[in-house]
């Protein structure tokens, strides 16, 4: 069940969202960035992230 769970885990989606996120961190921390945009941002990005798994995991779709 672990090496599933760490498989799932290394996926593009998963990928992009760690990245993303950490980039935006660092601007934030350089001072590149405003905290405020950073949290927009990022709020947008795992909201996005935890809905589409969240509808591939329940089966659910808009369309």
């Amino acid at each position: 069940m672990f090496l599933q769970n760490l498989a799932n885990l290394i996926k593009v989606k998963t990928i992009v969202t760690l990245v993303v996120v950490g980039v935006f961190a660092v601007l934030a921390l350089r001072g590149s960035i405003s905290p405020d945009n950073v949290m927009i941002i990022i709020s947008m990005v795992v909201s996005f992230y935890f809905g589409t798994q969240h509808e591939k995991n329940t089966g659910h779709t808009d369309t």
